[in-house]
C-alpha cells in the first residue's frame, strides 16, 4: 500500500516529528509497503535527510503568496508553525499529491485539525493523526498519543466516532535497535556507577541549552574521568559554540552530530540529560535513569508523568541550571537512586510500539498491500 506523510522540522518547531515518522514509515517499508513525505521548507527542515533515506518528499515552498480573504476564525495554539494558513498549506499538499492516491495520510502538526484533514481528504482512504496535545479536533480514523499518563478519554471529544486510539508509550515508536539492545541495557543497569553521561537536548537546540548543562556539569563533583557524550544536530545554531566550550572542561567530552548510533550511545550511558519529547520512550526501553529538561509547555505533563512514575528526574530551564543541575547529579552519583531509576524507565515501554501501530494500520486497511 501507498503511505503519505505530512510533517515537518525547523529551527522553531524541531526534528522529532519528522524523526518519529521516519520511524513509521521504515516499518511500513520493511513490510513492503511504499512511503512518501510531504514537508514546508522551514529552516532547519529535514527533506534531506528523509531523501538519503530512500523516501520520496514533495516540498512545500516558502513564502507562498499571502492570500488576504483566508482568515482563520479558530486558529490553534500552534498555528505560527505552519508558516501560510492551513487553507493555503492544504491545497499546497493538495497540488504536489496531484494525481496521486494513497491508502493512508498519516498526518503529525501540531498546526493542522480537522479542517485540514477533511479538505484533503479524498487524496487517501483514511487518514491516521499523531499527537501529543489533545488541544483540538481530528477527522481521523486511527489516533496515536504515545505519551505516558494520556488517557484514551482525552481524545473523546477530539475524535470521531469509530476511531481506534492507540494511547501511551506502549506504543511508542521506536527504531528496532532499541527492542533488540534492551536486554544487554537492562542487564548492565544493576549495581552501575555514574561515569558516563549522555547529553542531548534535541536536534536543533535553539537556545543552546546544551551549552548551559555543560557549564553547569563544570560545577558539579564530577570526577575528572567522568566521560560526557553530547549529540547534536548539524542545524543546531549554537554547534560550533559548545565545540569551544568542551575544550576548558575538566573531563573528556566528545561532540558528535547526526548520529545514528543512539542506541548504542544510550546503552553505555549511566545517565542521560536530555530533553523531554519522543526521545524518552527511547530511553525507558534502554533502562537509561534521565534528567529531563523541559524545553517548551507542550512537554511538561510528559515529563510530570515520567517524574511521577520514577523513571526520570525532571528540571525547568526557569529552574536555572546552573542552581539546580549539579546538586542533583552529585545527589545521583552518591544516592544508588539510578539503579531503581532504571528499573521504572523500563517498565515504561518495551520498544515493541512501532510494530503494533503497524499492525493497526494493516488491520484497518483489511490488509491492503
Amino acid at each position: 500500500m501507498r503511505v503519505a506523510f505530512r510533517a515537518d522540522a525547523s529551527i522553531q518547531i524541531g526534528t522529532g516529528h519528522v524523526m518519529r515518522c521516519l520511524t513509521l514509515a521504515d516499518a511500513l517499508r520493511l513490510r513492503g509497503h511504499t512511503c512518501t513525505f510531504v514537508c514546508r521548507d522551514h529552516p532547519g527542515n529535514l527533506v534531506e535527510l528523509i531523501a538519503q533515506k530512500g523516501f520520496e518528499v514533495r516540498s512545500l515552498s516558502l513564502p507562498v503568496p499571502v492570500v488576504p480573504d483566508l482568515k482563520d476564525d479558530a486558529p490553534l495554539a500552534h498555528a505560527d508553525w505552519l508558516g501560510v494558513s492551513w487553507q493555503q498549506d492544504a491545497e499546497q499538499t493538495m497540488g504536489v499529491l496531484a494525481g496521486e492516491h494513497f491508502e493512508w495520510l498519516v498526518v503529525d502538526h501540531y498546526a493542522l485539525d480537522v479542517r485540514w484533514e477533511r479538505w484533503v481528504a479524498s487524496i487517501a482512504n483514511q487518514v491516521m493523526a499523531i499527537d501529543d496535545l489533545a488541544d483540538r479536533p481530528h477527522g481521523c480514523h486511527l489516533l496515536l498519543d504515545q505519551n505516558l499518563g494520556r488517557q484514551s478519554g482525552d481524545y473523546a471529544h477530539w475524535v470521531p466516532e469509530g476511531c481506534l486510539s492507540l494511547i501511551g508509550p506502549r506504543y511508542a515508536l521506536l527504531r528496532p535497535e532499541f527492542a533488540e539492545l534492551r536486554a544487554q541495557s537492562l542487564e548492565r543497569r544493576q549495581g552501575f556507577s555514574l561515569k558516563r553521561i549522555l547529553v542531548t537536548l534535541g536536534g536543533v537546540d535553539r537556545d543552546n541549552i546544551t551549552g548551559q548543562v555543560l557549564e553547569a556539569l563544570a560545577q558539579s563533583r564530577l570526577p575528572n574521568e567522568a566521560v560526557l557524550d553530547v549529540v547534536m544536530g548539524a542545524s543546531a545554531p549554537a554547534l560550533d559554540a559548545v565545540r569551544k566550550q568542551v575544550e576548558t572542561l575538566p573531563f573528556r567530552v566528545s561532540v558528535s552530530v547526526n548520529v545514528t548510533d543512539m542506541a548504542e550511545r544510550m546503552c553505555l550511558a549511566d545517565l542521560c540529560i536530555g530533553a523531554a519529547g519522543s526521545t524518552s520512550w527511547e530511553r525507558c526501553c534502554l533502562g537509561l535513569p534521565t534528567i529531563l529538561v523541559v524545553l517548551a509547555g507542550n512537554q511538561e505533563s510528559g515529563a510530570r508523568a515520567l517524574d511521577e512514575a520514577g523513571a526520570a528526574r525532571v528540571i525547568g530551564c526557569a529552574d536555572g541550571l546552573g542552581e539546580s543541575l549539579p546538586d542533583l547529579v552529585d545527589k545521583l552519583s552518591l544516592s544508588g537512586e539510578l539503579v531503581d531509576m532504571a528499573d521504572k524507565a523500563a517498565a515504561v515501554t518495551d520498544g515493541t510500539g512501532t510494530s503494533l501501530v503497524v499492525d493497526a494500520m494493516l488491520r484497518l486497511s483489511g490488509g491492503v498491500q
